[in-house]
């Protein structure tokens, strides 16, 4: 296999390893809804243990969120491990919740009333707890589904430059899946500097270049 079909087959969307549906409207909620636990100051694992909590729980839509309330929100998180953002974790995802629903409706809506992709990254980052990172994480998934071009992490551009890789030949879903691939990469071999345990350490510059 070439470097894409290793980088594509190693490391699957977020909200595919999360179980979810992007085409449909339930499974564009949920990923928002982890997004926005993948935006914290935490590790990815905690962020989809914390997200599975809440689905173990039942807790997949604006209205069951709302209703269970802040302290059953505090505990479910609790068990999703690291605690130590949890009251404002919970504090954050209610105040989303409530001006989401107050204000557009539904998160179809928001997108709807976005006029182009700088417009939507605005909107998102109006709702306090929402910045740059969380709605680049967001979105990122969301080419191909949704009518927007996001610009490409910096951190999965350094790795593509390692693998020479040019994304802006990509996009769509592609883009996409190939930007969340790098990023994974980066965040379990690059970052932890593990390359003889990385999949595509035969096509990294990086590694090559020591050798």
């Amino acid at each position: 296999m070439d470097k894409f079909d290793v980088l594509l087959a190693t490391f699957p969307l977020y909200s595919e390893d999360l179980g979810m549906d992007l085409k449909e409207p339930s499974g564009r909620l949920k990923w928002f809804l982890a997004a926005i636990l993948f935006g914290a100051r935490i590790s990815e694992k905690i962020a989809a243990n914390k997200y599975k909590c809440f689905e173990r729980y039942g807790l997949d839509s604006p209205e069951k969120i709302i209703a269970a309330g802040w302290d059953e929100l505090v505990r479910i998180l609790d068990e999703g491990g690291y605690v130590r953002y949890d009251f404002s974790t919970a504090t954050k995802l209610l105040d989303i919740i409530g001006l989401l629903q107050e204000k557009y409706g539904s998160l179809e809506n928001l997108y709807v009333r976005s006029s182009d992709t700088k417009d939507l990254e605005k909107i998102l980052q109006e709702f306090k707890g929402i910045g740059a990172v969380t709605t680049q994480i967001f979105l990122r998934e969301l080419r191909g589904v949704w009518h927007i071009s996001p610009r490409i992490s910096s951190r999965a551009q350094s790795v593509a430059e390692n693998l020479d890789i040019n994304l802006h030949e990509f996009e769509g879903e592609k883009l996409s899946r190939l930007e969340t691939a790098l990023v994974k990469l980066s965040l379990r071999y690059c970052k932890k500097k593990q390359c003889e345990e990385c999949q595509v350490r035969d096509f990294c510059g990086l590694v090559v270049g020591v050798r």
